[in-house]
This record gives structure tokens, C-alpha cells and sequence, in this order.
């Protein structure tokens, strides 16, 4: 396969059966990648507008996948598909439907319950199902973009910003992104809930 790409602290590696799945074979380098993937997003972002979803729709694995084949299904043959290795983040590939039912359960309880401020919901969201890391790639930016639907669309509030940056170039704004992310895994969301709103 010809295509040639680089890596950047967090970001996970492609293998070489997930590349044989590229639906656009003219694409050699991340940047090129990166700019296919990116018009697929924004497509993406297009079909959410003027959509209303409710916690029902929002909160299922059905849901989750369509959102990732929405945002990738133009480049990858796989988007949607949960991955079928293991990388060198998130859980084991076999137990990606258990633990996405636990956090669907977890979610629709704190909805449900207002356990959590809207804006910690769904950041506790995102956090939460790239940790699991679903697919072979796109997984951030999928997190980003379900917890953007969260407050959108269940609670009726803007969309985070989430740094205004490129997260997937090098920089001071990934960098803050990925010290947000790491305080998360070991339990304080203060990082990244003041991250997504900046």
C-alpha cells in the first residue's frame, strides 16, 4: 500500500490490514489523509445540523456507529466497523461492545438523573468512549464530535470549542488537549471541561 503515514504524539497507528481499506487510492501522505478526512467530518457536522436527536437515539451503539461512518465512510471501507486489532490504547477489541453497553447505561443513568452538569456529561462522555477506542481511527476526533451532539442536542446548549485549534497538528493547543485528556484518565475532568469550553 503506498500510503506514508506519519505519526504524532497520541495519535494511534494505523495497521497495514486497516490501510488496505483506504477507499481513495491517490491518497500517499497524512496530509492528504488528513484533508479527505476532514471534508468527510464536515459532511459529517452538515447532517447534524437542523436534526434533532433525542437521549434515545443519542445513547445507543447503533447511533455511535453511524455518527463514525458519517464522518469517515467516504475514506475508510471500515468506518463504523469496531476495530478488530489492538493498539496501544484502550481496551482489548473483544470487550469494545461490553464496556460501550456500560457506558451507555452510565450515560442514560446521568441523564436521567442529572448527576453531572450538562457540559460534564457529555465530556465525561467523550472521555470515556475514546478511552474505549471504538474504532481503528478517528477516535478523538468521534469523541469530539458525539459530545458536541450531547449538548447540542440533548441540552440544548452551544458546541464546545474545544481550543478552536487543529487537534491533529502538532501544537501548544494539542498539547494542553493531551495533558486535559491524561488528568482525565486519572479522574479529574477539571482539565479538559475547561479545555472543551476555551
Amino acid at each position: 500500500m503506498g500510503l506514508d503515514v506519519g505519526y504524532i504524539d497520541g495519535q494511534t497507528p494505523i495497521d497495514e490490514e486497516e490501510k488496505v481499506g483506504l477507499l481513495i487510492s491517490t491518497i500517499a501522505t497524512r496530509g492528504e489523509l488528513d484533508e479527505f478526512e476532514q471534508q468527510n467530518i464536515e459532511q459529517a457536522v452538515q447532517w447534524t445540523l437542523g436534526r434533532s436527536f433525542k437521549p434515545d437515539t443519542v445513547f445507543t451503539e447503533e447511533f455511535i456507529r453511524t455518527v463514525h461512518k458519517r464522518m469517515y465512510g467516504d475514506v475508510w471501507a471500515w468506518a463504523g466497523e469496531f476495530r478488530k486489532t489492538n493498539k496501544n490504547i484502550g481496551i482489548d477489541k473483544w470487550q469494545i461492545p461490553t464496556e460501550l453497553r456500560y457506558l451507555l447505561d452510565d450515560t442514560r443513568f446521568w441523564h436521567e438523573n442529572n448527576t453531572y452538569p450538562p457540559d460534564e456529561i457529555a465530556v465525561r462522555f467523550k472521555h470515556r468512549i475514546v478511552s474505549i477506542h471504538c474504532f481503528p481511527n478517528g477516535n478523538g476526533r468521534h469523541s469530539r464530535l458525539m459530545a458536541d451532539i450531547i449538548i447540542e442536542k440533548i441540552y440544548k446548549l452551544p458546541v464546545f470549542t474545544w481550543g478552536a485549534a487543529n487537534l491533529s497538528c502538532e501544537g501548544d493547543s494539542r498539547a494542553a488537549y493531551l495533558r486535559a485528556v491524561k488528568a482525565a484518565d486519572k479522574g479529574d475532568y477539571s482539565l479538559l471541561l475547561a479545555f472543551a469550553r476555551s
